[in-house]
Parts: structure tokens; sequence; C-alpha cells
């Protein structure tokens, strides 16, 4: 999959998922690479465009160690259930040492699991982790892609 695929299916994904949670899930969806060790920003979608990267170590909290354990693999995701503010509630592999990381920047996980519409929007997120398992993300050049959700 190419990296406009994926941005077409992570906006499609977030779209599925706010209709059936009724308000928005995640504000803050981010396509990245660490590959050699260096975090790069593929793709973003969010209301920090411009500190995303720079505080992207802070905002790994509780996920830092699973995203650096290396025991996941394509398609496979992990979500943080205190995340507080920018600190990241969730991320998905998209690749090899290429991941999607979610984020709501006003609701905790915990918060947003107590409401029971999640387990209904919890399913085009696996869904998009199943497609990415058949079909990982390749990168290639140093493309790097700002987005607005629709």
């Amino acid at each position: 999959m190419t990296l406009d695929e994926a941005i077409a299916s992570i906006k499609t994904c977030a779209g599925q998922m706010d209709a059936r949670y009724g308000k928005t899930v995640f504000d803050e969806w981010a396509v990245i690479s660490l590959v050699e060790n260096k975090a790069r920003v593929l793709a973003y979608i969010g209301p920090r465009n411009d500190e995303f990267l720079h505080s992207f170590a802070k905002d790994l909290g509780t996920l830092r160690a699973e995203l650096f354990n290396g025991s996941y693999g394509i398609g496979d995701f992990e979500f943080a259930r205190h995340g507080i503010g920018t600190g990241f509630e969730s991320f998905l592999v998209l690749g090899n040492g290429l991941y999607l990381i979610c984020n709501n920047t006003r609701e905790t996980m915990d918060a947003i699991a107590k409401n029971p519409k999640w387990l209904g929007a919890q399913v085009p997120f696996a869904e998009l982790s199943d497609k990415m398992r058949g079909n990982p993300l390749v990168v290639s050049g140093d493309n790097t892609k700002f987005f607005k959700k629709n």
C-alpha cells in the first residue's frame, strides 16, 4: 500500500469510527516512521501540526515500551487506557517501522471506552488493522503530508 492509499484508508476509518461513536474518537492521527531509530512524521491530521513531532517522545507515555519492544507485527495494535491530554492513546503497525498513532487530545482512552458506543466504533479500526495486515504500507522517498479531516 502506498502512503496515499493508507491516508485514504485512515480517513475512511476515522469517519466511520466517529459516525458509530456519535462524536470524534481520535482528533489526532499520524503516520510515523521509526526506521533507523529516527522518528519522522509522514502524514498528520490534528490540532498540533507544529508541535506534534517536538513533543513526540513525551507523548508516547505508556505506549513507549510497547512500541519499541518489537513484538508487534503488521496490523497489530495497542491502546493505552490512561493517556491524558496529548499523551497518545493508540498505535497500529502499518508496515516495517511504520506506525499509525491515534490520540484524543481532550479525553482519555478510559473515558472513551466507558461510552457504550465504543464497542461499535472499534469495528472500523479492526477492519483497518486487517487491511494493513493484508497490504502493508511501504514508503519510499521523504514524503511528508499534512491533511485535514473531511
